[in-house]
């Protein structure tokens, strides 16, 4: 007890003169929140909510999540008979599309869902054909399993959201 006074006393003495004893840590940016609609994903949604939670899991600078009543979505999932594609109007906002299509041929569900949110996240196409490159798209072979983005690709969407970069608006196609 005796300690704790003393070691008050030494620390208002020494910031009454001036002298900076501790520093704080410095305070890291809260995650950037994007809130989607997949009310419209049909059948879907189970696996539009897995998209997102694969990107959650991968970075930390931005989180999808559900939209909750009275909020405007960033983003809007809708399924349809074609092949999936986003169209994004900004960075983390803007719509895309679960096509049944490329689901049909054999591509797998989760894969589709995430590499289309990476395309709303600030990622184009890159067609390696590597199923180790979620943005590779269709060009990987349609047995490809793996729905997460690779060491680059996270780390792309991380310093996407550390600032204020600009992305204009694009169309993505998933052919």
């Amino acid at each position: 007890m005796l300690l704790r006074k003393i070691a008050a006393a030494v620390f208002a003495v020494l910031a009454l003169g001036g002298v900076q004893v501790v520093t704080a840590t410095p305070a890291t940016a809260a995650p950037r929140v994007l809130y989607y609609d997949a009310s419209q994903a049909q059948e879907f949604k189970a696996v539009v909510d897995q998209g997102a939670q694969i990107w959650n899991n991968s970075v930390t600078n931005v989180r999808l999540l559900p939209v909750t009543a009275g909020r405007t979505p960033n983003i809007r999932i809708y399924a349809d008979n074609g092949w999936p594609r986003t169209y994004s109007s900004s960075l983390g906002n803007g719509y895309w599309y679960m096509g049944r299509q490329a689901v049909n041929q054999g591509y797998h569900p989760p894969r589709i869902s995430a590499h289309e949110f990476g395309h709303i996240l600030g990622l184009p196409d890159r067609r390696t054909g590597l199923c180790a490159d979620l943005m590779s798209g269709s060009s990987a072979p349609v047995s490809c399993t793996n729905a997460n983005p690779n060491a680059t690709e996270a780390r792309t969407v991380n310093s996407n959201f550390a600032s204020a970069v600009a992305v204009p608006p694009q169309v993505f196609a998933w052919r």
